[in-house]
């Protein structure tokens, strides 16, 4: 493909913790608008957990799509597709690295957050877990999700304000009801009154995914 087709292609992604393989689980830290993946591993730094690989790709020119991810979706491309497969390729590099799917975490915030959400909904199978800081599924009101594949478990945390300016309310709910539906584990938290950010009660919430997502399998 050309850059023109897939412009997130060949960006970086910044590590911290130990090298893929060596940590048991790895968490992919997917940045918000206008960010980068210092901005995100800020948050890694907060969770203070050992033993993780954190992985945070660049989006191209900070943003992973345009507009709205509540605009009709051909008005984000190509700029979404080539976002999730970049998330693809971040993951089958951790896989190959020896980290299984069920011990890789998917980790956003804001925009990154949907991003997030709409990746683990649509690549079906158990997950380490799923945190979305601020986000929920991609497209416009009255879009309807395909829920006839599993998740098998994958516990799935969303986190938002109800007045976040840029999150409705309705579709952190909504998205909710989607995973769920898929077999998702799921833990929704309404925040009255908070501003668009991520709290300790969050922070607390995603630390308990990751490190369930690390702790060794049942004899």
């Amino acid at each position: 493909m050309t850059p023109l087709e897939d412009p997130h292609a060949g960006q970086d992604v910044v590590a911290a913790g130990p090298p893929l393989g060596q940590g048991r689980v790895a968490v992919v830290m997917v940045h918000g608008r206008n960010a980068s993946p210092r901005n995100i591993l800020d948050l890694a730094r907060q969770l203070a957990l050992a033993e993780v690989s954190w992985l945070a790709p660049a989006a191209a020119g900070n943003t992973w799509y345009p507009l709205s991810f509540l605009a009709p979706r051909p008005q984000n491309e190509p700029f979404l597709s080539s976002a999730l497969r970049q998330l693809d390729a971040v993951v089958a590099a951790a896989v190959t690295a020896g980290v299984p799917r069920e011990r890789v975490v998917v980790l956003g915030f804001s925009q990154g957050a949907c991003l997030a959400t709409e990746f683990v909904a649509t690549r079906p199978g158990r997950w380490g877990g799923l945190v979305a800081f601020s986000g929920g599924l991609i497209g416009p009101p009255g879009t309807t999700w395909d829920t006839s594949a599993s998740l098998a478990g994958t516990p799935a945390f969303l986190g938002c304000s109800d007045i976040d300016a840029h999150v409705p309310k309705v579709r952190v709910e909504e998205s909710a009801r989607v995973l769920e539906a898929m077999g998702a584990a799921v833990t929704l938290r309404i925040y009255p009154g908070m501003g668009h950010l991520v709290n300790d009660d969050e922070l607390a919430h995603a630390r308990a995914v990751i490190a369930a997502a690390a702790a060794p399998p049942p004899d």
